[in-house]
Formats: C-alpha cells, sequence, structure tokens
C-alpha cells in the first residue's frame, strides 16, 4: 500500500500526520475541518501553506453530506471500497431463470488507511444483481461497524444497476411508492431498504465505475474472491461424498479376503481327520 501523508489544515491541532486514526482523532466532530491526503511530504506541506484550492475544499464538504452524490475528486479519498457478485446461472439461456441448484456469491474489499478489510459469502438459487447488492449494502453495514462513515470514501463497481439506483434516483422514486417500481413489484426490496437506511449515515461518499473483470485490480480481486466463495461451496458437498466412500469400502473389504479362505481351509482339515478316524473304527479281520 503506498504511503500517505494526511495534512489536517483546520482540526483540533493542524499539522501533517502519518496515520488515518491520529488524523482522526483532529477532524471528527469538529466543524469546519479541513484536511487530505497525499502521497509525498511536499504536497501535503503545499496544501499546509494554502497553495491547494480551499474553494474546492468547501464545495466538496458541501455536496458530500447528500447520500448519493458523486463528489469532486479535488479531495482524494480516504478509504477505498470495491464491491462484486456473481452468479453461475446454468438456466442463463432465452428464457432460462436462476435455478434453486445454482452457485452465487458477493465480496467486497475495504482498503482503510492501515489495512484491509475483505468479507465475501455466498447463497444458492440467488441472481447477479442480488448478490451485487448485497455486497453493496454489506460493505456500507461493515465500514459502519469500524466507525467509518465521516470521512471521504469512493466505491469502485462494475454494476450499472446498483451506481444508477443510487445516483440517478432511482432508490429515492422506489421509496416513494412503497418499495415498487413503476412497472411493478421491486426484486430484492428488503435489500434495497436496507441500503436506504445505512447511506445517510455516511457524509462524503462517491461512486466510480468500472469494467468488470478487467484492469482495475480492485475489482479483479473481488471477482477472484467471490469466485473463490463459490468454488468451496461446490468442494463441501464432493469432499462429503469422497470421505464417505472409502471408509465404507476399507471396512468390507478385509472381511471377504480373511473369512472365506480360513472358511474353506478348516473345513477341508476336519474332513480328511474325520476319514482318517472312521477307518481307524472300521472292524478289520485278518483272513
Amino acid at each position: 500500500m503506498a504511503q500517505k501523508y494526511y495534512a489536517v489544515r483546520r482540526g483540533r491541532k493542524p499539522g501533517i500526520y502519518r496515520t488515518w486514526p491520529e488524523t482522526q482523532a483532529q477532524v471528527t466532530g469538529f466543524s469546519g475541518a479541513q484536511y487530505k491526503s497525499f502521497t509525498t511530504a511536499s504536497a501535503a506541506d503545499a496544501f499546509m501553506k494554502g497553495q491547494a484550492s480551499s474553494t474546492g475544499q468547501r464545495q466538496t464538504q458541501s455536496t458530500a453530506r447528500t447520500a448519493g452524490t458523486t463528489e469532486s475528486h479535488a479531495d482524494p479519498a480516504v478509504i477505498t471500497v470495491y464491491t462484486d457478485g456473481g452468479s453461475r446461472n446454468t438456466g442463463n439461456v432465452a428464457g432460462g431463470h436462476v435455478r434453486t441448484g445454482d452457485k452465487a456469491a458477493w465480496a467486497y474489499r475495504i482498503e482503510l488507511p492501515t489495512e484491509v478489510v475483505t468479507g465475501s459469502a455466498g447463497e444458492f438459487g440467488a441472481s447477479n444483481n442480488r448478490m451485487e447488492i448485497m455486497a453493496f449494502r454489506n460493505a456500507l453495514q461493515r465500514l459502519v461497524e469500524l466507525g467509518q462513515t465521516q470521512v471521504n470514501i469512493e466505491f469502485v463497481l462494475d454494476s450499472q444497476y446498483v451506481l444508477n439506483a443510487v445516483t440517478k434516483g432511482w432508490l429515492a422514486g422506489w421509496k416513494r411508492r412503497g418499495w415498487k417500481r413503476s412497472a411493478g413489484p421491486l426484486a430484492n426490496a428488503e435489500l434495497w431498504q436496507a441500503v436506504d437506511q445505512l447511506l445517510p449515515q455516511f457524509t462524503h461518499l462517491r461512486y466510480q465505475w468500472t469494467k468488470g473483470h478487467a484492469t482495475n485490480q480492485g475489482n479483479v480481486f473481488v471477482d477472484h474472491l467471490l469466485n473463490e466463495t463459490m468454488d468451496q461451496m461446490g468442494q463441501e458437498r464432493r469432499q462429503t461424498t469422497v470421505q464417505r466412500e472409502p471408509s465404507q469400502t476399507a471396512a468390507k473389504a478385509p472381511q471377504a479376503k480373511a473369512t472365506t479362505p480360513e472358511t474353506k481351509h478348516t473345513t477341508t482339515e476336519k474332513s480328511v481327520a474325520d476319514i482318517a478316524k472312521s477307518l481307524r473304527d472300521l472292524p478289520f479281520h485278518d483272513h
């Protein structure tokens, strides 16, 4: 991860810090705080001396109060989040639908200043869109749990459906209609309701679309992560079968080999001995 310099121009104690926790202590809850992250000390120092535009900073803070609004890129994101969802839809043909046995999964990657947090899980019979929404919702929830809601956060995702819902007012429209589309029922309404409850908790969100599974390494990572989850969903079933079959075979084989020869051998020896005894007991007389 690239080194960062956090310049706090307006905060409890202005200065340049090297870690996000130190910076967060200076700006969280401080009215009118001005701060930015940089990859070089010289750029951070220039910001502290007022050589960066303060107007752009104020505009960023004002637009960030509306959840779902794409911010100006004047202020770099402190946290970058990648989300993705996928479904191995075996019924994905003309007129086909997701089948109950189809594997699906979601994944997120949260790049914090000092660590990376990831998450992923799978579900059978879920659509691709459902997994995309779950990845987005669960990433928001994880950020809330981490206490990261008052900083500049950029979401990078390849789902136009999720992006349009958040940035083009689709979500607000569904809510006004009682969580329904103008054309009828809204799929995964319960997930969208959860997203609607989470978004207002954030003050500095922006979004970026990226082409799926291409050159964006964060997107490639979450795609691999969710595919690993789906692979494991299948392996659990295969491993259970493989472990049981050898144990059953191993228990029966020794008995068949050991019992049959011993039985035949014992029976033959006993027959010969009986014949010999019978011959000895016969009343033979010399003539």
